[in-house]
């Protein structure tokens, strides 16, 4: 099972800058060794955020509690839970259907979307929506647009996906979001990440 982490660089006020810098090396040889077992996948930094140690992290494990053995094995200081958000398979996702993921162009962005299909819609028109959306899915991830997709527990406006895109700025995400099928029935919210340098995939 995946997860969504936010993980805080956890140093007491006024820690020197050469602990800080000890910190940040332990962080690396961690992150490398979850890395290597297979439980982190991805890491990021967070945008525009005043603490430069919150990190976005993607992890592998059985369960939330599994999940939270394998962080606080890291040594002291270096890890803090803020949120933690479990993610489920989605048909679309191109690693589910076996695509190789291509590198594409561009930063990341992680999308939530809600989708609320307006009262009185036929049934056929959802479905046949949705067969579409699967479709254009496929064409953006073959594109290196679609990195991952995931659903996420539903809202109280509807069901919710997550999904790893890439573009080369917001204005080209922004078409290829409009681009899909269901679209007209999705509320966005976009979190632009930045590179970080512990990343299992920049690392590989």
């Amino acid at each position: 099972m995946e997860f969504l982490v936010t993980l805080t660089a956890h140093l007491a006020e006024g820690t020197s800058e050469g602990r800080a810098a000890d910190v940040r090396t332990l962080e690396a040889a961690r992150s490398r060794e979850l890395a290597a077992q297979g439980r982190l996948l991805r890491l990021w930094r967070m945008p525009l955020r005043p603490d430069e140690g919150c990190t976005l992290a993607l992890f592998d494990a059985d369960d939330e509690a599994h999940l939270h053995r394998a962080v606080a094995a890291a040594p002291p200081q270096i890890w803090r839970f803020d949120e933690v958000t479990p993610l489920g398979s989605h048909p679309n996702d191109p690693l589910g259907q076996g695509m190789t993921i291509r590198p594409g162009k561009g930063p990341e962005f992680l999308i939530t979307m809600t989708m609320t299909v307006p009262q009185g819609t036929p049934a056929s028109n959802v479905d046949e929506a949705v067969a579409r959306e699967a479709g254009r899915a496929r064409d953006l991830a073959a594109g290196g647009h679609l990195v991952r997709l995931w659903t996420l527990a539903d809202g109280p406006d509807g069901p919710r996906t997550l999904g790893l895109w890439r573009a080369r700025d917001p204005g080209e995400l922004m078409a290829i979001l409009d681009s899909l099928p269901l679209s007209g029935w999705m509320t966005i919210e976009t979190t632009p990440l930045r590179p970080h340098p512990h990343d299992p995939v920049r690392l590989s």
